[in-house]
Formats: C-alpha cells, sequence, structure tokens
C-alpha cells in the first residue's frame, strides 16, 4: 500500500494541490516500493493516462521493457542513498506511455527524506525542451537531402531529369505544399515554368510569363538576392497572384539561380503556416539552386565544347559548389559534434543513435564532396602517401551507388600492401576513369575487380620505359583494375593511350580518359600497362613507386593529437555560423579565442602589442583580402607566428594563390574538432621555434 502523507492544515492543503496541479511539468510523487502516490495533470497528459489511472501504478510501469531491468536495479541504487538530481545535469530517459508508445523525457528527482517523508519527487520534461538538439537534426536531414540531389547531379547527364527532381525534393525536405523552378528565356524578357509541384490555379509547366519586378519571379531577378514573404495577404513589394490565397498560401521564400555570375531563374517554395521559412531552410534552398544553377551551366556547357572540354565542365560544377556545401557541412558536422558531449545528450543511448545517424549522413555529404573534387581537380602533382587498400574500398563504395546494379564490384586489397607515393586526388580519377571505360565494356554487366599489391618485379617491357627504378626490389606497388567485358583487340589495345582515340560512338567518350592515366603515371614516376584480348576483359595495371623515404605525410603521423592549454589563437571567418563552430572547438580545446570577421580587421589587431600564437584564417573571405595575403602579411610581421589555412573551395578556385605551394599548413572544410587540433599541433610545430608572436620593437 502507498504511505500517506500528513495531512496539511486546509489553507496549506489548497495551497500545495494548486502548485502541483498547476506545475508544467509532469509530476509524479513516488513511494519507497516504487509506486505513484499522486500525479498532476501534466503527467496525465505526458504519459497518456486519466488522472486516478496513475495512482497507484508502478512506476516500472512507465519504463520501456527493454531497458526495465536496468531501471529497476538504478531505482534500487538510488533508494539506498538519494540525492537531488537537478533537469540538465543528468541524462535522458525514454517514458512508455499508456498506449505502448513511447516519448523521449528528461527527469529531475528531489527526495522529500530529509523532510521526513518517504517520497520522491519525479519531474518529467518533454524533449521537445531542447530546440538545439532538434534544430541540429532538421540541419542534418537537410543535409541528407542536399547529397541526394548531388548524388543525382553526378549520376544524370539529362538536365531535364536533375531540373523536375528539385522542387520535389525542395518541397518534400522543407515540407512546403509548392515548390517551383522558374528559368529566364535567352531573351530574358519571359520565364519559363520549367519544373514544379503542388501546382495550381495558373501555374502549369511550360507557362511563361513576363519578367517584370512586379511578379514573385522578376521581384527576386530585380532584387538578386533572397526573397522572404511572411505573409502574402500583407504583401506590397511585388503583386501576389490572386490563386495563391485561393490556395491558401501564406509564408514563400525564393531564391535566385546563377550561371557565372547572371541570373538565370528562381526556385522558390511556399507554405500554409504563417513564417515558415528561417535561416536554416534560406541555406537549404540556396544550396539546391547552387547544385542545380551548376548542373544546367555543366549541360549547357557540354553542348557547345568539343570533347577535350567537356571534362572542364565537370570541374566547373564541383568548383562552383564546394565552397557553400563545405561551409554548411562544417556547420552541421561541427554542431553535431558539440552535441554529443553536452550533459543531457552524453549518457542516452537513444538519443546518441539519432545523432550518430545525423553525422553519418552529413559526412556522406562531405564524402561525396570530396569525391566530386578528387575527380575534377587539375593541378600540378602533390605526392604523398597513399594507402591503396584503403582507396580501393571507399572508390568502390561510391561506386556501388553509381554504377549499373548488374555490375558487381570485388576489391582484393590486403592491410599489408604498402603505401605508394602519388598525387591521392590524381590517383583516385585515374583508377575512376579506368572503372569508367570498364563498366562501358560491360553494357549487359559484369564483374569490375580491384587489386592492389607489393610488387616484386616490375614487367620486362617496362624496363626501359622506368630506368634504373625497374632493377629495383620491391620498388612498386601494384595496383590493377579488371572487367570482364568484351576485351581489346591488339589494334585497340595499341592506340588506347592516344589523346582523343576512342572507339565509342559519338557522344559517349572524350579519348582523355585513359591518355590522362598514363600522363599521371609518367608524372608520378610510374607506368601503366593494359593486358586485353577480344572476349577475355580487360586489366589495366598502375604500377606506382613505394612510400619509403620520410616526408611530410610520415612527420605528421607522429604530430601529437593535443594542444598544449592556453594556445592564444585569432581565428578570422567571414561565415558567421562556421565562425561559430570554429569557436566552440578551440574553447573545447581550451585556448584562448580572437574572432575577426575579415582580414583587414585580423591585420590591425596583429599590429597591436597582443601576444598571438597562432593565425588561423579561411582562405576566401568575402570581397575583402583572402587569407594566403593575410598571412603573408603577419608572418612579415610577426616572423613567429604559426599559421594554419582553411579553406572549402577547390583547388582550382585557388590556383591564384599556388595553393600547392604555399609554405603553410592548409585544413579542407568539413573538418571535425580532432582534425582541426591535429592541423594546429602540425602548424604550430612548423612555425619557428620562439616564444608568444608579437610585433617588433
Amino acid at each position: 500500500m502507498p504511505h500517506r502523507l500528513p495531512p496539511p492544515t486546509p489553507e496549506e492543503g489548497r495551497l500545495f494541490r494548486s502548485l502541483f496541479s498547476a506545475y508544467p511539468d509532469a509530476l509524479l510523487l513516488v513511494d519507497a516500493q516504487g509506486l505513484i502516490a499522486r500525479a498532476n495533470p501534466a503527467a496525465a497528459l505526458l504519459l497518456g493516462y486519466e488522472l486516478a489511472e496513475l495512482v497507484g501504478l508502478p512506476v516500472d510501469a512507465l519504463v520501456p521493457d527493454s531497458i526495465r531491468p536496468r531501471h529497476a536495479a538504478y531505482r534500487g541504487a538510488y533508494g539506498m542513498s538519494p540525492k537531488p538530481r537537478p533537469m540538465g545535469t543528468q541524462l535522458e530517459l525514454t517514458a512508455r506511455r499508456k498506449d505502448g508508445s513511447e516519448v523521449m523525457v528528461e527527469i529531475a528527482l528531489s527526495p522529500l527524506q530529509d523532510d521526513g517523508l518517504p517520497y520522491v519527487v519525479a519531474a518529467i520534461r518533454g524533449i521537445a525542451g531542447y530546440p538545439r538538439v532538434q534544430q541540429a537534426l532538421q540541419q542534418a536531414r537537410y543535409s541528407e537531402y542536399i547529397a541526394k540531389l548531388a548524388r543525382l547531379a553526378v549520376d544524370t547527364r539529362d538536365p531535364q531529369a536533375l531540373l523536375s527532381q528539385v522542387p520535389r525534393i525542395a518541397a518534400e525536405g522543407m515540407q512546403a505544399e509548392t515548390a517551383v523552378v522558374w528559368l529566364l528565356e535567352p531573351n530574358r524578357l519571359e520565364f519559363r515554368l520549367a519544373a514544379g509541384v503542388g501546382l495550381g490555379g495558373a501555374e502549369v509547366e511550360g507557362r511563361r510569363l513576363p519578367n517584370r519586378p512586379d511578379t514573385p519571379a522578376g521581384f527576386v531577378v530585380a532584387e538578386g538576392k533572397p526573397v522572404l514573404v511572411s505573409d502574402y495577404a500583407r504583401e506590397t513589394r511585388f503583386k501576389v497572384p490572386p490563386d495563391y490565397l485561393q490556395r491558401g498560401l501564406v509564408s514563400g521564400l525564393a531564391v535566385p539561380l546563377s550561371d557565372r555570375g547572371s541570373i538565370v531563374g528562381t526556385l522558390a517554395v511556399r507554405s500554409r503556416e504563417a513564417r515558415r521559412f528561417g535561416d536554416d531552410e534560406l541555406r537549404f534552398l540556396d544550396s539546391l539552386s547552387s547544385l542545380l544553377a551548376t548542373s544546367l551551366q555543366r549541360a549547357q556547357t557540354e553542348e557547345q565544347l568539343s570533347h577535350a572540354q567537356r571534362m572542364e565542365s565537370v570541374g566547373q560544377l564541383t568548383g562552383g559548389i564546394a565552397h557553400d556545401f563545405n561551409n554548411l557541412l562544417t556547420v552541421i558536422q561541427g554542431n553535431l559534434q558539440v552535441l554529443e558531449f553536452e550533459p543531457q545528450v552524453a549518457d542516452e543511448p537513444r538519443l546518441q543513435q539519432m545523432l550518430g545517424a545525423a553525422t553519418r549522413a552529413a559526412k556522406r555529404g562531405a564524402e561525396l564532396t570530396g569525391k566530386l573534387l578528387a575527380f575534377s581537380r587539375r593541378q600540378r602533382l602533390v605526392p604523398t602517401r597513399v594507402e591503396p587498400a584503403l582507396l580501393l574500398r571507399s572508390l568502390a563504395d561510391m561506386l556501388h551507388r553509381t554504377l549499373d546494379e548488374r555490375v558487381q564490384i570485388v576489391v582484393d586489397a590486403a592491410e599489408a600492401c604498402p603505401g605508394c607515393r602519388a598525387d591521392p586526388g590524381q590517383l583516385e580519377s585515374a583508377l575512376l576513369n579506368i572503372a569508367i571505360n570498364a563498366r562501358d565494356a560491360m553494357p549487359e554487366g559484369g564483374t569490375l575487380s580491384f587489386a592492389c599489391r607489393p610488387c616484386r618485379r616490375v614487367p620486362t617491357e617496362l624496363a626501359a620505359e622506368l630506368g634504373e627504378a625497374a632493377a629495383a626490389d620491391d620498388g612498386f606497388v601494384e595496383i590493377s583494375v579488371s572487367d570482364t567485358g568484351h576485351g581489346m583487340s591488339e589494334a585497340v589495345r595499341d592506340r588506347a593511350f592516344e589523346p582523343f582515340f576512342t572507339t565509342k560512338e559519338a557522344g559517349r567518350g572524350t579519348g582523355l580518359g585513359l591518355s590522362t592515366v598514363y600522363g599521371f603515371a609518367k608524372q608520378s614516376n610510374g607506368a601503366v600497362v593494359i593486358d586485353s584480348a577480344p572476349g577475355t576483359g580487360t586489366r589495366v595495371t598502375l604500377y606506382l613507386p613505394r612510400f619509403d623515404a620520410p616526408g611530410r605525410a610520415e612527420a605528421r603521423g607522429v604530430a601529437p593529437a593535443v594542444l598544449a592549454p592556453g594556445l592564444r589563437v585569432t581565428v578570422v571567418e567571414d561565415d558567421p555560423e562556421v565562425l561559430a563552430v570554429c569557436r566552440s572547438f578551440l574553447l573545447a580545446l581550451k585556448c584562448e579565442v580572437t574572432a575577426h570577421s575579415s582580414a583587414e580587421a585580423a591585420l590591425a589587431a596583429l599590429e597591436r602589442a597582443e601576444p598571438v600564437d597562432l593565425l588561423l584564417s579561411d582562405v576566401i573571405l568575402g570581397a575583402g583580402m583572402r587569407g594566403t595575403e593575410l598571412a603573408r602579411r603577419a608572418t612579415a610581421l610577426r616572423p613567429a607566428l604559426a599559421v594554419l589555412l582553411m579553406s572549402g573551395y577547390s583547388s582550382e578556385a585557388m590556383v591564384g594563390d599556388s595553393s600547392a605551394g604555399l609554405p603553410w599548413e592548409l585544413l579542407r572544410k568539413p573538418y571535425s574538432r580532432e582534425e582541426l587540433s591535429e592541423a594546429m599541433v602540425r602548424a604550430v610545430t612548423a612555425a619557428p621555434a620562439t616564444a608568444a608572436s608579437s610585433p617588433p620593437g
């Protein structure tokens, strides 16, 4: 039987009953046997019971079956030594409702034993009280949709197919009723409704409207920036079509589609909810528009360029989206990592599982951007240590999602395979070129095999080509790509490495794939050979030098992973949300942080006498001075200053800075806190070993 409270005075009884009933959190008064003595209306509402049903109910009935034994043990231990546990300092739990459904909650415990009462008051609050968690999960959800569109942009060669998917992804991702793409006609006098979902009234695909600033799409073009509408009924900046109001549309968001600095259309979403769109939705829609605009640009460029120029269009596509996409991913991944260590989520398995899924989605987006940049990178080779086994598995994972399902992919890569010396991006691009040729040789499907192993002795026919290096034992790593396709005749095999030579039909190939592989192998001090015959498939083998000499890559492997506390860091980042993530990481690393949004402000601060140990700067800083120029001026002013640069751009966008030969450490976005820490250690280690940097004199 549950214990009974001592009778209060009538006035006290009314007061305490009113407080207990009116309290907004769910309250349960639990006795020493684990039975509920009293409950308030908020508890009945949260847990799905009638108020009278909760009285006398074992509190264990509110715990999911999967964790009930663990909860009983915890309750027993707590009963032996009860103590207050406020909200916000412990973990979140899952409560079982009467209908069997579960709700994520946080619980505070207040024992009354010190007052002579054998009870514990449990205050229960739903997880919706933590908006940062919900916001991070929503951002990760947007990231997943962006990655989905990016995969489509890579896979499809039909711009109309991609165009038709963008409104669907926008509406589904933002849970909006309507999404449309308007494209400007070449004369820029009219719009054409190119694609849409949730259309109604006068909106029909293919319809044309004049490009005037008093129309919704024309106003976006005239403004040249995103346009947010909080209430169409009160909108005065342009004429709202009557059917918007007839269909119950209340709020809207539209962004311009830009092609090489020129606006070519708009992407808009509309909702029946008031104030539906905020900063997260704006970034999401802007990223979709960037992907769509660069994809349309690619299609148009491919129609105009020759075979050799078609490879350039892929670089334009990836370079155009890399910076914004990587900044977005930096914010998402950074905030998710911060949340992982929040006290209220760190020890809750289910919430950790949700955050883990969100983190994996963001990482898939980062991996996709990395694959695109690796495919399109055009820079002088920067050889470093590459682990072939890891590279082949990563490449196979990407191809699993992009190749015909009838193509089976096999990887034979021993962990003991030694590292080779090569530019990792160029090596991956070369292997991807070979894999694409292999896929085309198997139109009905087949097996695509990747393998790597140490090469004891290179083939005799390569001895003259490789010179003295061919005579050394174990001097090379062998990486091969094989297919079960139709194979090559001797005449075709002899010309396979010739530029512009192709056996594919018009429009299917540039004839540059294997020639670029050959050039890469030669430039890497290696070689490539083809073994093929009609009906027996093809095997392309790269021979690359083993990585044996100690160099920068190996030095990185032994760098300490932890920074000394108190490192004084000046960070320069023009994106406020990326800056917030970076600042949070630095504070977690126990650094003293000074932040600036421009290179000019940072340089002015460095000219003063405050000591600084490390300059951490983005490379591209809006319209002002670049991070590379800031680094040059800062180190000229303070020779002892350590410098770490960050960038989400492709190498082409940084070519004006000769990024491959920069004397400072470069950290690619998006990055984790651990990657930032390791890069900072390398930068500090590489700086002159002097006292904290301050202006001379």
